[in-house]
Order: C-alpha cells, then structure tokens, then sequence
C-alpha cells in the first residue's frame, strides 16, 4: 500500500532555524516589528508577508528575483535528508514539503528528486524546473517575481501557519492515500494541525514541547536517518 510522507521544511529538511531568517540575516535586517505585530494579533499572515517583502525592497532597492535565489543556494540541508527522502521515494511511495518557508529552497529540495515526467504547471508542481518535473508535491510561501526580473509586492502564500492539515486532507484525496497511511512530520505548533491528519505524526528536531504533546512519536536528534528508521518501521508493519 503507498504512503503519504509528508515534511515540514524549516528546522526538519533545513538545518537552520527559518529559512526566511537566513535571508534576513544575510540581508542584515530584522522583521520584529511585523513578528510583534503579528503576536499581537493586529497583523494576519498576509499581511505580515507583504510588510515583510516590503521590508526586504526598502532596505534593498534594486535587489531582485535572481540576488535571492542565489542567497539561497547554500542554505544548510538536514543531515541525512538525501537517503531519507529517497528511499521514501524508491519504494513508490509519496512524499509532500508543505511549510510556511521559502519556495525556492523546496525547490531545489524537490530537484534533487525529478520525476521522468515533462515539467508543467499542476497543483503542488515548481515553478522553475530543467525541464522535468518533481517526484515531490510542494506546499511553501515565499516571493514573487515581476516580468522585468523584479520581486513583487505581494508573495506567495500557500501555507497558513495553523492550516497545514487541510492540505494533507486534499493530498489524501488527490492521491487516494487514506489518513491510515499517512505521516507527517515536523517540529513546532505549526505542525499540530498536519499531525491531526495523519496516521502518524513525528516530532522532530522539537523546537519546543507543544507538538511533542501531539505527536505519536518524537525525536530528539538533528538527523532524519532516525525519522527514516521509524518510517521504515510504520510502512513495513
């Protein structure tokens, strides 16, 4: 029977906190006044990324789609996340990125999986490819690029923070794949609601203990050859 893995990316694919703070951090500069807003409840998440991506624009103005694709290029990947991923997907089963981090490191995630399949445009597809498609579904948020190379005002929104379990249940309907034989895994609050859907849920890498009191099973290491083990462990039952 085939499986629904489906990953969290901040923190689980990526050994780094944010994969938007590694942007910020190599831009020098801080979106706390918008993160304060957004805790206070006076900003919704649309709102928090379009001030962000203003942010980004104000502090550098001719900065465009092509400087922040290679600021990303050597965000740090999760021990292990190579043979995790492809035994997943040898074995025929399915594997989801779906986090509220930027697209472009999912992407290049994604990438390193590519299906036979010619590129086109599909829901949960790339949006930039060499020419064939990806084995992976892709859930992410992130910016997006004007004609003239340029970043956009708004961005890209797929995922809402709190709201990850409503696109597992449309992967499970998409791809047939029951709750049963669905797991998820992830490593905050933000990942509560994908838990909920799934058949298993994985805390991992726990950035603090809320999800760990969700979760069937957590896991207290920085290195997804121990997520694959318990993978190997549900699928194989």
């Amino acid at each position: 029977m085939k499986y629904l893995v489906c990953f969290d990316m901040d923190r689980v694919l990526v050994d780094h906190f944010s994969t938007w703070q590694f942007i910020y951090d190599k831009l020098n500069i801080s979106n706390k006044e918008a993160f304060d807003l957004y805790n206070q409840g006076k900003l919704d998440e649309w709102g928090w990324l379009k001030l962000d991506l203003a942010l980004i624009k104000q502090n550098h103005p001719t900065i465009d789609d092509a400087i922040l694709r290679e600021m990303c290029s050597n965000m740090p990947l999760m021990a292990g996340i190579k043979e995790c991923l492809e035994w997943i997907v040898s074995n025929n089963h399915e594997v989801a990125i779906i986090s509220g981090g930027l697209q472009e490191t999912a992407r290049e995630i994604s990438l390193m999986f590519p299906s036979e399949k010619e590129w086109k445009k599909r829901w949960g597809g790339i949006n930039r490819h060499h020419g064939r498609d990806t084995k992976f579904h892709v859930f992410t948020n992130g910016w997006l690029m004007k004609r003239d190379g340029t970043v956009e005002d708004y961005g890209r929104y797929q995922v809402q923070m709190n709201g990850k379990g409503s696109i597992v249940k449309m992967l499970q309907r998409r791809l047939a794949i029951p709750k049963e034989h669905t797991i998820a895994v992830g490593d905050s609050a933000g990942d509560i609601d994908m838990f909920r859907e799934s058949g298993l849920s994985i805390c991992f890498n726990p950035l603090d203990e809320k999800p760990v009191l969700v979760a069937d099973t957590t896991i207290r290491s920085s290195n997804l050859l121990d997520v694959l083990s318990v993978i190997k462990s549900k699928i194989s039952i």
